[in-house]
């Protein structure tokens, strides 16, 4: 069975950048069926996709977020790791690592969540 489990610093200062990684256990994140979504929730606010890291190692972002944000993977420790520059108030969310199973036999769709992480930005 598949874990993932967030880790990194619950407080961030403003302009500094956030980094944040996601250790999976359990599957191997290069596995070709699957992709690795960073998603995260601010405080009453609903859910917001920040990227995807794919099997093969392409990462994609959300257009409102792409020229801070950027996801790269270490696969000797089966993990991927999320920073994000310039970080302000807004950005105090809590953080989620996500996988996605990716198959041309049936849509996509989130079927494992990691437990979240919650990230602070404060002075």
């Amino acid at each position: 069975q598949v874990q993932l489990q967030e880790s990194g610093p619950g407080l961030v200062k403003p302009s500094q950048t956030l980094s944040l990684t996601c250790t999976v256990s359990g599957e191997s994140i290069t596995k070709n069926l699957y992709y690795w979504n960073w998603i995260r929730q601010p405080p009453g606010k609903g859910l917001e996709w920040m990227g995807v890291m794919t099997f093969s190692g392409s990462a994609y972002y959300s257009p409102s977020l792409k020229s801070r944000t950027s996801i790269s993977r270490d696969t000797s420790k089966n993990d991927f790791t999320l920073q994000l520059s310039s970080v302000t108030l807004e950005d105090t969310a809590v953080y989620y690592c996500v996988r996605e199973v990716a198959t041309a036999s049936f849509p996509n769709h989130y079927d494992s969540w990691g437990q979240g992480t919650q990230v602070t930005v404060s002075s």
